[in-house]
């Protein structure tokens, strides 16, 4: 199963924040939109990642109000991504790998979503359950022994 299999199930709707925007708005939208994570593109490029993980790190850091910080502050630069092509199972060794949660769909520079490690789980398990009901299925249609 590749990637684009998932991004067609799971839609094309996509949240992204500025560098320069303020943590306080890049937080009202995860928590109003119940999303973990947001891309921070600038020029229409991809500049980083900011998650939940991202933003519990510099609420410990300070200490104090973050609310007025930006974006950029705290977003994660150095951001694995996959392409439309990529198998899951090798996404799946990555996500591990890198402890990353969420990572960028690429084409080239165009953003085409966001994969989840929810999303590869329940692709896993849809496929994993389908597979089980055909083979149960074939096994229930199995011909006795001299019915050939």
């Amino acid at each position: 199963m590749k990637v684009s299999d998932i991004l067609k199930v799971k839609g094309d709707i996509l949240y992204t924040v500025a560098p320069d925007s303020s943590l306080h708005d890049a937080i009202d939208v995860m928590v109003n939109k119940d999303i973990g994570s947001l891309v921070v593109m600038q020029s229409g490029s991809l500049a980083g990642m900011l998650t939940f993980r991202e933003i519990m790190k510099a609420v410990h850091r300070s200490g104090q109000t973050i609310a007025n910080d930006k974006v950029s502050q705290h977003m994660e630069s150095n951001v694995l991504c996959i392409t439309p092509d990529s198998d899951i199972n090798e996404i799946r060794r990555l996500m591990l790998e890198k402890h990353a949660r969420y990572v960028p769909v690429m084409d080239g520079k165009l953003l085409l979503g966001v994969m989840s490690f929810y999303d590869l789980a329940k692709a896993v398990l849809e496929a994993q359950s389908f597979e089980n009901k055909m083979l149960k299925a074939y096994i229930a249609d199995w011909p006795e022994d001299g019915e050939e």
